[in-house]
């Protein structure tokens, strides 16, 4: 399973957008499901409310949750982060932490952001 990141979802979701159909075809190669995460899904449909957007087709899309485990798992990649002075967006450690307790695969084209959890176990397609 690939876990797509609001920035990736923005991207293939504006049908205007030559980018998001390199990632549409980037993902169909691949030949596996997609999923976002609730954080994610929280980004998306705040932007498409604030933007008066339809938001049905996002609603299809299914959605990992976020659990007391990843909650757990966050808070340490949060602060080992800040310990080793890179420190990461709170929201961008629930993200990592979903994808790792899910062994899924996570599509960002933020790996600046993305970057330091890859040593948390992370895995990233960019």
């Amino acid at each position: 399973m690939i876990v797509l990141d609001t920035n990736v979802l923005i991207e293939i979701f504006d049908r205007h957008s030559v980018m998001g159909e390199k990632l549409l075809r980037r993902i169909v190669e691949r030949g596996e499901s997609v999923a976002t995460t609730a954080i994610n899904l929280h980004e998306i449909l705040y932007g498409l409310e604030k933007y008066a957007k339809p938001v049905s087709e996002i609603l299809q899309l299914p959605t990992l949750s976020y659990t007391r485990e990843d909650a757990r798992m966050s808070v340490r990649f949060e602060l080992s982060a800040e310990k080793s002075g890179k420190p990461v967006r709170r929201s961008d450690a629930m993200i990592a932490a979903i994808c790792v307790r899910n062994e899924v695969d996570f599509f960002t084209l933020d790996l600046k952001h993305f970057g330091p959890l890859k040593s948390f176990g992370l895995r990233t397609i960019s």
